[in-house]
């Protein structure tokens, strides 16, 4: 009975394992930081790399060179987002990282003024190639009161266009982690964007990599911003 007893515990134990893990892999705007049922969530281009020089890519000198510039293209399963079906986008940010040598390196695409979202962002979201490189891809976050963050996007190893997906974890008091709001301070909730970093494998940083992206997204909740009385006072004097 005892050894019944524990195998069965054991089984719950791992489906619990199971279940925690897949539930990271597809992140759900509605449950993230869902401490009310008072949302009014909507995805958000937030940029299309249409703009030559409005990203800018950059290595360390002593690990290679590098360069960014925009090609004509798409990935071919992208969908608009309803309404935007006749805005531009046709082009996609590539990346040519050139290596000096195998080792521990990393490098940086930034936007050329940080990039606002506004509302409280919920998830973060992209198409890029990874060229099947065992890479690791991050991007760069500054919250309501500036500081800086990085969120783990998710792995290169693939090949062809694939829409990655990151989710913004809540703060937990609201004075801890990414800050996106404050009743203390400013009236305009948001994130901004600064950019991506990848870190390379050391084996695999050697030779050429390209690198393209396209399609950057946000699912945000605008719930604050669209509920506000029209003749309401702004708190920002």
């Amino acid at each position: 009975m005892k050894k019944l007893l524990t195998s069965v515990l054991a089984l719950m134990t791992t489906a619990g394992c199971v279940f925690a893990q897949e539930s990271v892999v597809a992140a759900d705007p509605t449950t993230i930081g869902n401490d009310s049922a008072r949302q009014a969530l909507k995805e958000v281009s937030v940029d299309r790399f249409e703009l030559e020089g409005s990203w800018d890519a950059s290595i360390s000198p002593d690990n290679g060179v590098i360069s960014a510039r925009l090609f004509e293209g798409a990935p071919a399963a992208k969908e608009p987002i309803p309404g935007d079906e006749d805005v531009p986008d046709t082009k996609v940010l590539g990346i040519k990282a050139e290596f000096f040598h195998r080792g521990v390196n990393s490098f940086y695409i930034r936007a050329a003024r940080p990039i606002p979202i506004e509302g409280v962002t919920k998830t973060i979201s992209l198409w890029v190639t990874g060229r099947n490189m065992d890479h690791s891809l991050f991007v760069l976050v500054q919250d309501y009161y500036g500081n800086n963050f990085e969120l783990y996007v998710g792995n290169l190893g693939f090949s062809g266009w694939k829409k990655m997906q990151v989710a913004v974890p809540p703060t937990p008091d609201g004075e801890h982690g990414i800050v996106q709001q404050s009743p203390y301070d400013g009236v305009r909730p948001g994130l901004r964007i600064i950019g991506f970093r990848v870190d390379c494998n050391p084996q695999l940083a050697r030779g050429t990599y390209y690198f393209y992206m396209d399609d950057l997204r946000a699912v945000t909740d605008l719930y604050d911003i669209e509920n506000k009385d029209e003749d309401d006072m702004r708190d920002d004097w």
